[in-house]
């Protein structure tokens, strides 16, 4: 018998996606398969259209394939579950509610069963994680857009899930913005060592950020390599300017033009 203990977070079994039937069927990909281990950040790149986001929505839930399996520990995906946290590129907040209510938003369902002083930690925590704790009473229209993907990180993981599902969070913000994001969420994954896939056009962002790359290429879409990145847990800014950061980089861009 399998226990959690024995099965990977996230498992894609041979997954197929395709749109229509006989000779005009649109393949977006065909008999994709890529396990994703305990405490794992794996980052996913390639072109507009290749099928990126269609596979983070499988593991979300979102959608089912048409063909093969999504497992979490080892039991099939059949819906979005608390199981799974989800971030998206757009700002999903709660414009009505504070900082602090956003964040403990998924504290107060029902299937939490917490008491104010265990969903006070929680909120504390993630607010001085994310350094949130100064606008912490603040409305989302007094936020910048990284301040909002703070507060929708912050609130993703508050909820405990077992993996967390990001699609090009950062897509959307300037430069800076998106700097200080990268390590803010470095920072948080590297303590709170969940499982993760995170979808991103930047393959600078892939390498500063994850554990492993998936290297997609168009449609119908392969995996045409998947790299493990050679740096450990705790990375700073400066290691962009590294000949293996810098190495690595080419490598990958010159597959995502082939």
């Amino acid at each position: 018998m399998m226990t959690r203990a024995n099965t990977a977070p996230i498992e894609f079994k041979s997954v197929s996606k395709y749109y229509g039937d006989g000779p005009g069927r649109h393949v977006v990909f065909d008999d994709l398969s890529l396990t994703i281990s305990e405490n794992e950040f794996v980052a996913i790149v390639g072109g507009s259209g290749c099928g990126k986001t269609t596979l983070l929505n499988m593991a979300a839930g979102f959608t089912r394939p048409n063909r093969g399996t999504v497992l979490v520990h080892g039991e099939e995906i059949q819906q979005a579950g608390r199981d799974r946290g989800v971030v998206f590129q757009q700002y999903a907040v709660f414009p009505w509610l504070t900082v602090r209510q956003n964040i403990e938003f998924p504290l107060n369902l029902k299937c939490c069963n917490l008491d104010k002083a265990a969903k006070d930690k929680i909120v504390e925590h993630y607010l001085a994680t994310t350094g949130l704790k100064r606008f912490e009473n603040a409305l989302p229209k007094a936020l910048s857009g990284g301040m909002k993907q703070r507060v929708a990180i912050a609130r993703a993981y508050a909820a405990n899930p077992q993996i967390l599902l990001m699609d090009e969070p950062f897509a959307a913000l300037d430069a800076q913005s998106r700097g200080i994001m990268q390590e803010v969420l470095q920072k948080i994954t590297a303590e709170e060592r969940k499982a993760a896939i995170f979808i991103t056009h930047s393959v600078e962002e892939a390498i500063y950020l994850a554990d492993r790359i998936v290297v997609m290429a168009q449609r119908p879409a392969v995996f045409s390599e998947v790299i493990t990145v050679p740096f450990g847990k705790n990375r700073t800014a400066d290691m962009r300017l590294a000949n293996e950061f810098i190495d690595l980089r080419r490598h990958i861009e010159g597959q995502l033009k082939h």
